[in-house]
């Protein structure tokens, strides 16, 4: 029996892994993905809090990394440089941490690499701004360079 649950484990984190996998990508399809990701961003409100945290708290300092399917908010210099890298993964928004173990809470989802709200839970956005002041509070760190 356990080598059953440990053969299915390892079946869905090979599904898993293989849905994440870059393929080839048309440029149509990623029109589409970041099409979708601006829909989010605008939907859930976190552009605009992103906007709103850069202009009050950092004074216009931070600056923005936009991908097909996220962004990545950055601000400081040298050694205190962070940042918050928010990724849109259908209609979910999915803040990335620094690698810890799982929350216990129920919102928003972790699988400790990610805080993850859907559609839902990101529609109150009390929710969105909690989790991007948290991450705000707590930014991950960028590796030096030198």
């Amino acid at each position: 029996m356990a080598d059953e649950i440990n053969e299915i484990n390892k079946i869905n984190r090979t599904e898993e892994s293989a849905s994440y996998e870059e393929q080839p990508v048309s440029e149509e399809q990623r029109r589409a993905v970041r099409e979708n990701a601006k829909r989010v961003i605008r939907e859930s409100g976190i552009g605009e809090m992103l906007q709103t945290l850069n202009r009050q708290a950092l004074q216009g300092r931070g600056w923005f990394e936009e991908y097909d399917s996220g962004v990545l908010f950055k601000w400081g210099t040298g050694y205190t440089r962070r940042h918050i890298w928010i990724d849109i993964h259908g209609d979910t928004l999915r803040f990335r941490l620094r690698p810890h173990l799982k929350c216990r809470a129920p919102v928003p989802i972790c699988d400790g690499e990610y805080h993850t709200l859907t559609s839902a839970m990101w529609r109150i956005r009390g929710t969105v701004l909690h989790e991007l002041n948290r991450n705000y509070e707590r930014p991950v760190a960028e590796t030096s360079e030198d």
